[in-house]
């Protein structure tokens, strides 16, 4: 028998012995991972083992006993890779040579138990009995593979484009195009839950609420007036004392006459103040206690304590607190005053425009961040907004119920805590009014009156409180073009017509790309358009380029209208010693048409407002639609401070300045004129005031916590010198100080 019949033999019980196995397995009597065990092979999770051919009847050998007995070495150039397995490695003195001896497998030997066979010998050469299995590449290694090739092959092509690239035609495009900002990613923080919010009061219309604000506006003035005269009146006997000069005997009152005068002065100024002291009363009723609730109780268990002193009791003549409540209760009328002016001015604004400018603050409207727009519109909402109780308010709401809860529980116990019941309604009447400051009208009122006035010379009007408390995020401005330049600032100089196009042609042409782009100098060619007689025309697939010019098809003709920058970028040929500094140029296929020379007037407001907008660190962003109006022009023409203004892409300018484009519902300001003055009046006006009232209410806060605690500490040791009517006074005067300063500091910009 020879060697070729020899390994037929034997590769016959091998598959003769697998075909048995896979059989028992079939039967129960074996499992597949017990026949890739005795190979040592683990099955792998999740893939199926791989079936094998089934080898032909003739080459099926006779059945043996498993295992087999060892089997002679095997010459490796018989041995061929597995089916769907990769290629063994050659080895390094190259292929053996064939032995002649052996002869050449004939056309009727099958071939497709030569892979089987290959598998086998190449096992047994290698001194065990393992088949490896073909691994699969996983569809992760695949895909990462070939997005790495495919970067790999851009990359190449990228390089070789910027290479062939010349230099001089990248020099004249950074040349003619101008720069622009690009925005960055968002950065995404924690964003608080919004609180709940309560029901909007009804959205009325300005004319109305002015009319309401302004009924007994004068009268309330008076009677502020009136209570002030009281206090100063109520104030005499406690000066009396520390007077250098004593009084006549005969103008001399005892002691009993001056507690009845100093109960019927505080009783007169309660009546005069009734409506606001009510209104805070009420405000307390319904769980929402401010500081006016604070003063009326004070009021109330002064004028009580007055009456028990003139009536009964005795305290080694000490005086009631009659001059600090009347005090108390005219900076309560002061400043209810001075916010109904506010409103009222307002109001006033808003109803003076049919169709007014509406300023809202955009969420993440440019770079992620939060911008202030304009746009035109009804003002919806407006009058809801100003019926809202102010920032100040917001803040008593939640920490006067504290102090109104100190008050009672500190004066029951300096009173009853210590055994003296009788000085239960003085330790009432003295941290109530230490807990009344004087800065809790004053806050919002007289902070909103001086910048509504002011907003409102320059044609503006804040939409109350809810618009200027989410100032804190707004830190950009759109600004447009007829913000810098209002209708009459830009004028026509002239217009020269080339080649053989007529002037209604090219005037046509050029009015009509300006009107769909939506430029700021719609206006200005609408008026030549009707002195020349000509007519808008039918511009299709109008396109705006970042060079700096638009283009469009009329009736066949390819339409250009731009800057000269523009021209020389399209290769539009210009005239020798062209020296316009602004104009519009127009080409016709290829061939300039028509040049239209401009003057730009800067309004002297533009300057104020810039430095009014950089200097509370608001950035003015450029979404202009006129070509001309670019950082390099504002800034050598007119000394703007170009480089602190963002300058987006062509495409964003427009979608900035987009007239359609989704607002918030929150009004900051209504503007009945136009240009950049009311906007940035209107826009720091409402920055610098919620800064004011959250300073102002703070500090009012600040002041009546320590004045509680101081009055309980000297009421609870009898300390009735110390916590005179004159020195609690001065007391709440020092604390008024730096609210009456940022008040009137806040418009001040």
């Amino acid at each position: 028998m020879s060697d070729r019949e020899d390994k037929k033999l034997n590769l016959g019980d091998e598959l003769a012995d697998v075909k048995s196995l896979i059989a028992g397995a079939e039967d129960g009597g074996f499992s597949l991972d017990d026949i890739l065990a005795e190979y040592g092979v683990k099955s792998p999770p999740g893939r199926s083992a791989i079936p094998l051919r089934p080898s032909s009847p003739e080459d099926d050998g006779p059945d043996l006993p498993w295992p087999e007995a060892p089997r002679p070495r095997r010459n490796r150039d018989n041995v061929v890779a597995f089916p769907g397995g990769g290629a063994l490695p050659p080895e390094e003195d190259g292929p053996a040579p064939q032995d002649e001896s052996e002869p050449e497998k004939g056309p009727s030997e099958p071939e497709g138990e030569a892979p089987e066979a290959d598998a086998v010998l190449d096992a047994e050469e290698n001194g065990d009995k393992v088949v490896e299995f073909p691994e699969e590449e996983s569809p992760l290694a695949s895909f990462l593979k070939d997005i790495s090739k495919k970067a790999d092959d851009y990359a190449d092509r990228m390089f070789e484009e910027s290479e062939q690239m010349d230099p001089e035609e990248v020099r004249r495009l950074e040349t003619l195009i101008p720069g622009t900002d690009q925005e960055t990613e968002e950065d995404l923080r924690y964003v608080r839950r919004p609180r709940r919010q309560e029901p909007p009061p009804p959205d009325l219309p300005p004319q109305e609420l002015a009319r309401t604000y302004g009924k007994g506006l004068k009268g309330l003035r008076v009677r502020s007036l009136l209570v002030f005269l009281l206090a100063a009146a109520a104030l005499v006997p406690c000066l009396l004392p520390s007077l250098p000069v004593s009084l006549p005997p005969e103008l001399a009152v005892g002691y009993p006459l001056l507690l009845w005068i100093s109960a019927g002065l505080l009783g007169a100024g309660m009546l005069l103040s009734l409506d606001v002291l009510a209104a805070g009363l009420w405000r307390g009723v319904r769980l929402k206690v401010g500081m006016d609730t604070l003063a009326a109780l004070s009021c109330a268990f002064t004028l009580a304590d007055t009456l028990l002193l003139a009536g009964s009791q005795d305290r080694g003549g000490q005086l009631s607190y009659c001059p600090a409540a009347l005090f108390g209760l005219f900076f309560l009328l002061h400043g209810t005053y001075h916010k109904r002016c506010a409103l009222r001015l307002s109001c006033r604004t808003a109803a003076a425009a049919a169709e007014p400018y509406l300023v809202t603050l955009d969420e993440g409207k440019w770079n992620g961040k939060d911008t202030y727009a304009k746009w035109s519109g009804t003002p919806a909402g407006f009058g809801s907004q100003i019926q809202m109780d102010d920032g100040a308010q917001r803040i008593y709401r939640v920490f006067c119920p504290v102090l109104l809860l100190a008050c009672i529980v500190f004066s029951l116990l300096a009173s009853f805590g210590i055994g003296e019941g009788e000085h239960l309604m003085w330790c009432l009447s003295a941290t109530f009014t230490a807990a009344a400051g004087f800065g809790g009208a004053l806050a919002y009122g007289r902070s909103f009156h001086k910048v509504a006035r002011r907003v409102s010379q320059s044609g503006g009007a804040l939409a109350g409180w809810p618009g200027a408390a989410g100032s804190r995020r707004g830190n950009r401005v759109l600004i447009t073009d007829l913000d810098l330049f209002p209708p009459g600032f830009v004028e026509l100089n002239g217009i020269k017509v080339f080649g053989d196009f007529s002037v209604e042609r090219v005037v046509g042409y050029t009015a009509t790309l300006i009107r769909d782009s939506g430029c700021g100098l719609e206006k200005l060619f609408h008026d030549l358009l009707r002195t020349q007689g000509a007519i808008f025309r039918r511009a299709d697939s109008l396109c705006c380029y970042e060079g700096g010019g638009l283009s469009a098809n009329i009736r066949g003709d390819q339409v250009l209208v731009g800057s000269a920058a523009f021209m020389n970028l399209m290769e539009v040929p210009l005239p020798q010693g062209l020296n316009v500094k602004n104009a519009v140029f127009c080409a016709i296929d290829g061939e300039l048409a028509g040049i239209f020379a401009l003057n730009y007037t800067l309004p002297d407001t533009v300057f104020p407002s810039l430095t009014s907008l950089l200097r509370e660190r608001v950035g003015p962003v450029l979404a202009t639609r006129d070509f001309n109006l670019i950082p390099a022009m504002l800034q050598q023409r007119f000394k703007l401070a170009a480089d602190r203004m963002d300058f987006p892409p062509v495409e964003r300018r427009r979608e900035l300045s987009d007239p359609e484009q989704d607002h918030t519902g929150v009004l900051t300001a209504v503007l009945c004129r136009e240009g950049l003055l009311p906007f940035a009046e209107s826009v720091v006006g409402a920055r610098r005031l919620r800064r004011a009232v959250r300073a102002s209410a703070v500090l009012t806060c600040a002041g009546s916590t320590l004045g509680v605690l101081l009055a309980y500490y000297l009421t609870s040791v009898d300390a009735y010198a110390s916590l005179s009517p004159l020195n609690l006074l001065f007391y709440l005067l020092m604390w008024l100080l730096p609210v009456w300063f940022l008040s009137g500091w806040v418009h001040r910009y």
